[in-house]
C-alpha cells in the first residue's frame, strides 16, 4: 500500500474543521407541498475546493480499510472447562442406599467438563510457505482445544496455537492455505507513535467481523500492572469493544502499531478508553513463538519496587526516576555482578529507566547471555554494572526463600511513627513483606519490627541500613527496638 503524505492527511483534518462550520453557518430547509409537511430540497453547499480536500482524507481512509481488513480475521474458538459440581442428596442416598450408583468424589463431589465457546481478532502477520500466522491476544486463544480463523471473505480454515504467553498477553496462531494471494499485514514502528495520530481499530466487536472504528492516540505508556501485564499500552479513544481482542490498531500508513487487548469501561462496552499492545513490544515474541512455541524471557534476578517520595529522600535519589532493587535473589545475575539490595536502577544500556513495569518489560526482552549495562544509585553515587543476563526460569524465579535479606525495608514515616507509637528519637528502617524459607524467615523477624542497627552499627536511615547491609559478608545479625529497648537477634551466617 502506498504511505499516504503527512501533508494531505493535516490538510484533511482542517478541512474537516472547515466543513462543519460552513455546514453550520450555510445549512438551510425549504418547505413546500401541504402544512406540516417538511422536504430538504437542497443540501449544505460545500465549496469545491474544500470538497477535494476531504474527498482525499475520505478515500485514504478507504484504501486503508480496504488494504488491511483482508489480513484482519475472526478467531474462533472452543475451551474444553472443568466444574466440580456437588450432589446435594449424597449424604441421604449413603445412609439409606450406601451410595449405589451415587456421585463419585467425597461429599457428591463430580468432576463435569463442558466446552465453551468464544470469538476474538487477529491479524495475519507472517507467511512461510503455505503457512500463515495469526497474531492475537493470549486471553484469546491461549486455552483453546479448537480454533477457526476466518477470513474477511467467508473461508475458514482450523488453525493451530504455536504459542501463547500470559504476561504479554499474545498469542500466535497457525493456519494452511496455498492461497498466495492472501495478505499478510506490515507491521509499523509503535516507537514513533505521538499523542494525537490518527488511528483505527480492527476486528469483530461483539461478532460483528471486519469492522473498523477511527480514532487517536490518547495517551502512550499506559501502564498494565492492574491487570497483570508488563505491557506498556498506546491508548485510543477509536472504539474497541468485546470482541476487538487481538485485532490491530493500525496508523494512516496502512501498518500495524499495536495489538487491541483491554477497554476500561463500567458498562462492558466502549468509553473511549480502549489499549494496545505496542507493536514493538510483540515482534521479537513472534520469531520465539515459531522457533520455540514460548517466549524465552530475560533474567536479572532481583525484586523490584516502586520508591516513594519518602525513599528517594532517605537514599539520595532526588526526584530522579527509576526502579528500587529492594531484594536480591542468592545467586542471580544482579548478585553476581556486584549489584545490592537498596541500588537505585535508574539506567538500562544507556537509556533512563522510568519505572519498575518500564524494567520489568525490557529485562524480559532481553536475550539470555547477552550482556546488559546497568546504571544505579547507592549511597548518593552513580555506580555501573555490567551483567550477563541468564534465562528466566519460573522455578528459580519463583522461590523467594532465596530472597536477600528476605524482606522490605521501609523508611519510618510519620505515619508509620503513629501507628508504631515510636518516640521520635526512635531510628531505623521498619520491616514489612517478610518472606518465608529467606535469611529474615530464619532470624524470626516480623513485620513492624524496627531496625535500629545491623551487626551492632546503629543505622538512622534506609541509606545507612543498605550500606550496613552491604558490608555483611559472612553473617549478620540486626537490633529490634522493642519497648523502650533493644533486643539482638541470632546471628545468620552465610
Amino acid at each position: 500500500m502506498k504511505k499516504l503524505t503527512k501533508g494531505l492527511l493535516a490538510g484533511g483534518l482542517a478541512a474537516v474543521l472547515s466543513f462543519a462550520l460552513v455546514s453550520i453557518s450555510c445549512g438551510k430547509i425549504n418547505v413546500k407541498g401541504n402544512a406540516g409537511t417538511v422536504y430538504a430540497e437542497t443540501s449544505a453547499i460545500v465549496p469545491e475546493e474544500t470538497l477535494k480536500i476531504v474527498e482525499a482524507l475520505q478515500n485514504s481512509f478507504r484504501a486503508i480499510s480496504q488494504g488491511l481488513l483482508p489480513s484482519v480475521v475472526e478467531v474462533d474458538v472452543t475451551e474444553t472447562k472443568t466444574v466440580t459440581t456437588i450432589d446435594p442428596f449424597e449424604d441421604f442416598r449413603k445412609f439409606f442406599f450406601g451410595n449405589p450408583g451415587g456421585s463419585e468424589g467425597e461429599g457428591g463431589k463430580k468432576q463435569r467438563q463442558y466446552e465453551q465457546k468464544g470469538l476474538g481478532s487477529g491479524v495475519i502477520v507472517r507467511r512461510t510457505e503455505n503457512t500463515l500466522y495469526v497474531l492475537t491476544n493470549n486471553h484469546v486463544a491461549g486455552d483453546a482445544t479448537k480454533i477457526t480463523v476466518k477470513l474477511n471473505d467467508g473461508r475458514e480454515f482450523d488453525g493451530k496455537l504455536v504459542g501463547a504467553d500470559s504476561r504479554m498477553d499474545i498469542a500466535l496462531v497457525s493456519f494452511e492455505s496455498k492461497d498466495k494471494e492472501i495478505p499478510v499485514a506490515v507491521l509499523g514502528d509503535s516507537d514513533k507513535l505521538q499523542v494525537g495520530d490518527i488511528c483505527f481499530a480492527m476486528g469483530a466487536p461483539l461478532g460483528f467481523s471486519q469492522s473498523v472504528t477511527q480514532g487517536i492516540v490518547s495517551a502512550k505508556g499506559r501502564s498494565g500492572s492492574g491487570i497483570g501485564n508488563i505491557n506498556d499500552f498506546i491508548q485510543t479513544d477509536a472504539a474497541i469493544n468485546q470482541g476487538n481482542s487481538g485485532g490491530p490498531l493500525v496508523n494512516i500508513y496502512g501498518e500495524v502499531i499495536g495489538i487491541n487487548t483491554w477497554i476500561a469501561s463500567q458498562s462492558g462496552g466502549s468509553q473511549g478508553l480502549g489499549f494496545s499492545i505496542p507493536i514493538n513490544n510483540i515482534k521479537g515474541a513472534i520469531d520465539s513463538f515459531i522457533s520455540s512455541g514460548k517466549i524465552v524471557y530475560g533474567w536479572l534476578g532481583v525484586s523490584l519496587m516502586e520508591a516513594s517520595k519518602e525513599y528517594k529522600t532517605e537514599l539520595g535519589v532526588g526526584t530522579r526516576d527509576g526502579a528500587l532493587a529492594s531484594q536480591l535473589f542468592i545467586g542471580s545475575p544482579a548478585q553476581k555482578c556486584g549489584m545490592q539490595p537498596g541500588d537505585f536502577i535508574v539506567e538500562l544500556n544507556g537509556h533512563n529507566v522510568k519505572d519498575v513495569n518500564q524494567l520489568v518489560r525490557e529485562v524480559g526482552l532481553l536475550e539470555a547471555g547477552v550482556t546488559a549495562k546497568f546504571k544505579v544509585v547507592r549511597a548518593g553515587k552513580e555506580i555501573e554494572l555490567d551483567v550477563k543476563i541468564e534465562e528466566r526460569s519460573e522455578k528459580v524465579s519463583s522461590d523467594n526463600g532465596k530472597l536477600w535479606p528476605g524482606f522490605v525495608a521501609s523508611p519510618i514515616t510519620e505515619e508509620a511513627r503513629k501507628e508504631l507509637e515510636l518516640e521520635d528519637k526512635v531510628k531505623g528502617v521498619v520491616v514489612s513483606n517478610v518472606m518465608a524459607k529467606t535469611p529474615a524467615a530464619a532470624l524470626r523477624l516480623q513485620d513492624s519490627d524496627v531496625i535500629t542497627a545491623v551487626n551492632g552499627v546503629a543505622v538512622k536511615n534506609l541509606n545507612e541500613f543498605y550500606a550496613e547491609l552491604s558490608k555483611a559478608d559472612k553473617s549478620v545479625n540486626f537490633d529490634i527496638y522493642s519497648n523502650g529497648g533493644t533486643i539482638t537477634t541470632g546471628t545468620y551466617k552465610f
